[in-house]
């Protein structure tokens, strides 16, 4: 079956956002940038609420002549995907290969799960957050970045309980760490 994974970049206190909206301070260099390259390729189908979507249609755009080759292949990876916005107030989409959805149906991502041929990934934490408190999360890879913020949109929901089981790690030299878990039920 198809997996669903969550992916976020986070600062080491949890955060996706600090507490003004930014996250300048999550960019990733080129080494972090072409290992989640490698994790996105295979990706099908991104799941996105308004604003990461709106953070995201960058790519669609974004003008890679002058780019480094990690910056060239990550747009043409998000742009050969196709994307799923869930806002009830978007009114179109900016990008190819993009539809608008107005509820985040539990029981349509599971029906998709079962018969979506690539993997899925989710982005946006309170996306996410509704897809780990349904249990539809399969996995999470989590960037955490060295620098404590305070405050801001945390990566992960409150009041949720989910064990999860620890696959893999990796340091890099910006000293980011990638933690990558399977949510075990």
């Amino acid at each position: 079956m198809t997996k669903l994974i969550y992916s976020a970049i986070a600062s080491l206190d949890g955060y996706v956002e600090d507490a003004t909206g930014g996250f300048g301070w999550a960019a990733p260099d080129d080494e972090l940038h072409a290992f989640v390259n490698d994790l996105e390729r295979p990706i099908g189908t991104y799941l996105y609420g308004r604003r990461m979507y709106e953070t995201m249609v960058f790519w669609e755009t974004a003008s890679t002549v002058d780019e480094p080759a990690v910056f060239r292949d990550f747009a043409e990876i998000w742009r050969a995907a196709e994307k799923i916005v869930y806002s009830r107030t978007l009114q179109a989409t900016s990008s190819a290969n993009t539809r608008i959805e107005r509820d985040f149906d539990i029981d349509t991502i599971r029906r998709y799960k079962e018969t979506s041929g690539p993997d899925i990934t989710i982005g946006g934490a309170q996306l996410a957050g509704q897809a780990l408190k349904a249990g539809l999360v399969d996995e999470c890879h989590l960037f955490l970045t060295p620098i404590v913020v305070g405050a801001g949109k945390s990566a992960l929901p409150e009041n949720v309980r989910t064990p999860l089981e620890l696959l893999g790690e990796r340091r890099f030299g910006s000293g980011v760490v990638h933690l990558h878990y399977r949510v075990s039920v």
